[in-house]
């Protein structure tokens, strides 16, 4: 592959796997995709598919795993934890090698408008994508979810699509991006009140860390609450800085860390950042990692 977009596309079904297997399926079958990774998550109710491929085929795999999850998902029967607005509740195209984002934007244009003419999908557009800035958020495109939209769509017209809901699959929000790492920190504690104050200590929006995006849920199987993040520059605000100050909003209210966990699939360096951080690493080279120096040969 010469040219490389990486897409990673969640569904809003994490308990049937083999629903979320034949929406695997589809994807794996279009021809020119690797797929990288997917995972289930229970109490999200939500699954996260990452595969990568040349920028065509990345947009026929992401239209076919889109088409077979309106097919078989229905948000009226739809509860989790994590924030969603349909079945295929975001799209986001990232541009690894030799794409431009100008590019991956025009494929999130060309997705949403093929998913709005044949699959009757409201779409809208954010992040780079975005053709509003009240858009570029992905928290703010999804507010009131699934229900709320229901509710208000005609006051929210999408940039693709009809102004309703799709009966079964609610709307569709699609976009470019560049690359995040999913992060989240589980507490010792059910109380929900402390994971969403913890979130809006940490968050950017509400005046904690920059490039932090967080929010509080409740794991009802584990009986805990998390603080689940995208750190959608890990460069510039890295996992562990994220991890330390949560831990310190937690003593505050009597509670500690229980584990942590990541989504889908993260770079190198956000790991080996945070290995330099907690092991105090003095003239650490990355070419010191087994791994590394075998790919160099």
């Amino acid at each position: 592959m010469d040219r490389l977009v990486q897409c990673v596309p969640n569904f809003s079904e994490g308990r049937d796997r083999t629903l979320v297997e034949k929406i695997v399926g589809a994807i794996e079958g279009v021809e020119g995709i690797r797929l990288l990774d997917y995972s289930l998550d229970g109490d999200h109710n939500r699954a996260v598919v990452t595969f990568v491929g040349e920028p065509q085929a990345v947009l026929e795999a992401a239209y076919q795993g889109a088409r077979k999850a309106v097919e078989l998902i229905d948000m009226e029967k739809h509860q989790g934890s994590h924030p969603r607005m349909g079945a295929v509740d975001v799209i986001p195209f990232i541009p690894i090698k030799d794409v431009s984002m100008e590019e991956a934007i025009g494929l999130a244009n060309a997705l949403g408008e093929r998913l709005a003419k044949e699959l009757d999908l409201p779409v809208y557009l954010y992040e780079e994508a975005a053709r509003v800035p009240e858009r570029k958020n992905l928290a703010d495109v999804r507010r009131g979810e699934y229900e709320g939209l229901k509710e208000n769509i005609e006051n929210r017209k999408p940039d693709y699509g009809p102004s309703r809901v799709h009966p079964t699959a609610g709307a569709t929000i699609v976009g470019a991006r560049m690359p995040l790492v999913a992060f989240n920190v589980n507490l010792d504690t059910a109380d929900i009140k402390v994971a969403k104050q913890i979130a809006k200590s940490v968050r950017q929006a509400s005046g904690g860390l920059s490039n932090v995006k967080a929010i509080g849920l409740a794991l009802e199987d584990r009986v805990q609450v998390q603080v689940s993040m995208n750190m959608v520059n890990y460069v510039k605000t890295p996992l562990y800085r994220a991890l330390e100050l949560i831990k310190a909003e937690a003593r505050r209210y009597g509670v500690r860390v229980s584990g942590t966990e990541l989504i889908g699939l993260v770079p190198q360096q956000a790991l080996v950042d945070s290995l330099k951080y907690y092991m105090q690493l003095e003239d650490f080279s990355e070419n010191q990692i087994l791994e590394n120096r075998l790919w160099q040969e």
